[in-house]
């Protein structure tokens, strides 16, 4: 056995349902001069995973359910099971290739295997190539275990040669034996086991058998959300009951026009992006008929990378509660406000700039919204009403089995009763959008991003005095 699921692992892999599964997707679209077959994705995937074993072992739960899961070898490991190959038909173009990514986002992993999976997506126009990964959130922890794609981004063109890959299945326990390994971990344990017995499971156990784990977890609740104890309302269009199927659309907007628009506000690409966000929910909540009063507000979960004593650029991750002014008609008003709002709450002193994180080594960007949804999937969902992750990339090419790569679009999970998340990369030189979406919740999710081309066209107008 290779150890037990930590205390937030467990609970992702516990709360996944076939309505909210608990992964992160990432799709990369690659530049279509050198081709990319299906051998050579499986051999470069097969290498990457000698650095993290994580990818070959699986979960197993405990009988009687006496203890939290525990990660196995899978003797049976099958890598062409995980990765494997779709083709769009003729003409391949964007919209398709969109809602073979829904399709394939919205079928929960296999949970009798390792946790993630990686499609080689064909006949894309143009003559391009896609990839898209799923990894469980339960696999992503920042440090030794990163998201799938973050292991197989590099940033040249040669890939480094990997280490001596001697791996083997090992015995896989059986249920006597995994009753056995949870008894001798509870009689080593008995602050943990004095706890299950009472059943005080939930806050007080956390705090009394968990603090080493705790100190080293890459997740953080933010004082912010300790304080705003009070359910916020909910958004009649936005927080329903989600279906199993999803949609997926995205948007790309120039970085360096955000770059410009800092610098004519005085405020954060964030709080620009963010801004982009309001309007678009704005224009879309509109066109829905959704009643908006003055103080009509939606209020999003951000997980921010903040740099901590003794942790790495990037390995800390808070969540804090920013409200979107979607009442306010004026985009430069809706940006004030926002950026006035996140700036009382987001520690400015201690969140990681974003060309800090682009310098931090390899693709963070996938990790980082792994951890963002986490994050958001630790906290009560009545606190906010949709997540907003925003992760920066390096502004130079990255590679994929020494292909360039074009294009990044981050899939961030849905939350229950929340039908869309917005997951946002900037990369080369362009800030990439991708909205995970209900399928019935959210049938408009083409309207929405054209909304957010809208707003961001409001701020640059403004700017520029029209």
């Amino acid at each position: 056995m290779k150890g037990r699921l930590g205390q937030s692992d467990a609970e992702f892999y516990a709360l996944e349902n076939s309505t909210t599964p608990t992964h992160v997707g990432s799709l990369v679209i690659l530049r279509p001069e050198q081709g990319l077959d299906y051998e050579r994705l499986l051999d470069t995937i097969e290498e990457r995973l000698a650095e993290v074993p994580r990818y070959r072992q699986k979960v197993r739960t405990v009988p009687l359910g006496i203890a939290r899961p525990v990660w196995i070898e899978d003797r049976d490991f099958d890598i062409t099971y995980h990765v494997r190959v779709s083709a769009l038909p003729q003409p391949g173009s964007d919209d398709q290739l969109h809602d073979l990514v829904a399709r394939l986002n919205s079928r929960p992993l296999d949970r009798e295997r390792p946790l993630w999976e990686v499609y080689l997506i064909e006949g894309v126009a143009d003559d391009r190539l896609a990839v898209f990964t799923k990894t469980h959130l339960a696999l992503v922890d920042g440090r030794a275990n990163v998201d799938l794609m973050q292991l197989l981004l590099t940033d040249t063109p040669h890939t480094p040669q990997p280490p001596e890959d001697l791996w083997m299945g090992q015995h896989e326990p059986s249920d006597g034996e995994l009753v056995m390994g949870a008894v001798i971990d509870m009689l080593s344990r008995p602050k943990r086991t004095a706890a299950m017995i009472q059943g005080v499971v939930g806050e007080v156990a956390e705090s009394i058998t968990g603090l080493q784990e705790d100190a080293a977890n890459v997740i953080e609740r933010a004082s912010s959300l300790v304080r705003a104890r009070t359910a916020v309302t909910p958004v009649r269009s936005l927080n329903v009951p989600i279906s199993r199927s999803r949609r997926f659309a995205v948007a790309r907007m120039d970085l360096e026009e955000f770059r410009r628009l800092r610098a004519a506000y005085g405020c954060t690409v964030n709080d620009l992006l963010l801004s982009v966000v309001a309007g678009g929910l704005r224009t879309w909540l509109i066109s829905r008929g959704e009643p908006i009063s003055a103080g009509t507000e939606v209020r999003v979960l951000e997980p921010i990378a903040v740099d901590d004593v003794g942790l790495g650029v990037g390995e800390q991750v808070r969540a804090y509660i920013v409200r979107l002014p979607v009442a306010e008609g004026n985009a430069v008003v809706r940006m004030r406000q926002i950026a006035h709002g996140a700036a009382a709450q987001v520690d400015r002193g201690r969140q990681v700039a974003a060309r800090a994180l682009a310098a931090s080594g390899g693709f963070t960007p996938p990790t980082l919204h792994a951890l963002g949804a986490r994050t958001a999937m630790s906290v009560s969902p009545r606190s906010f009403n949709i997540l907003v992750t925003n992760a920066p990339g390096p502004q130079a090419p990255v590679y994929l089995a020494g292909i360039e790569v074009q294009q990044v679009y981050p899939v961030p999970p849905l939350i229950a009763n929340q039908v869309v998340s917005i997951g946002i990369t900037s990369y080369n030189g362009t800030v990439y959008i991708g909205l995970n979406a209900d399928r019935d919740g959210m049938w408009d999710v083409i309207s929405m991003t054209e909304f957010l081309y809208e707003a961001r066209d409001e701020l640059a107008a403004s700017a520029k005095g029209e």
